[in-house]
């Protein structure tokens, strides 16, 4: 499996709190909505996510077959934190934890 991490998306308590500070850091979002703010930083994604569970910020591997990958991940001792949803109409996302429950995710097909 070969992966690149794309994405970097952080979850957020006070959305237009975090907003002023990552925009005056990285410039104009591209996506501005209630649920997602998105900014491109030289071809990699940093997303501010409201409402989500704490944990940290979550790097997002690109792989071509996500239910392929997440199983490859489960069986070498991975665990679920969130089972795969649709995010777009092209692309699913899901978050594994590794031994020491750090998030790893994972967005696909």
């Amino acid at each position: 499996m070969s992966a690149t991490i794309r994405s970097l998306v952080i979850p957020v308590s006070d959305l237009d709190a975090a907003k002023a500070v990552y925009t005056a850091l990285l410039g104009e979002p591209h996506t501005d909505q209630p649920y997602y703010v998105g900014y491109n930083v030289d071809g990699f994604e940093v997303a501010l996510n409201p409402g989500e569970e704490g944990g940290g910020p979550v790097a997002f591997a690109d792989v071509e077959d996500l239910d392929a990958a997440r199983a490859t991940l489960l069986a070498a001792g991975a665990t679920e934190r969130s089972a795969p949803r649709q995010v777009t109409p092209e692309a699913r996302v899901c978050v594994l934890a590794d031994a020491d429950g750090n998030p790893i995710g994972l967005r696909g097909k």
